[in-house]
């Protein structure tokens, strides 16, 4: 499955499991929680008011 700033947080989190510390580091604890299911990366990053695109580069994902 190809990563992109539309994939939720439990994909990113199935696909690269190291990923937890990057979001972690974005100031993200609830990875577990039931919003991380439905959640996507850029919704994350705008609700925790990062730049989707910084995210994305620190997560490896190209932007789409």
């Amino acid at each position: 499955m190809a990563l992109t700033a539309d994939s939720t947080i439990a994909e990113l989190l199935r696909e690269k499991p190291e990923s937890a510390q990057v979001l972690f580091r974005f100031g993200m604890g609830c990875l577990g929680c039931a919003i991380a299911n439905n959640e996507t990366i850029r919704e994350a990053a705008q609700v925790h008011g990062v730049p989707v695109e910084e995210m994305l580069a620190a997560l490896g994902i190209a932007e789409a």
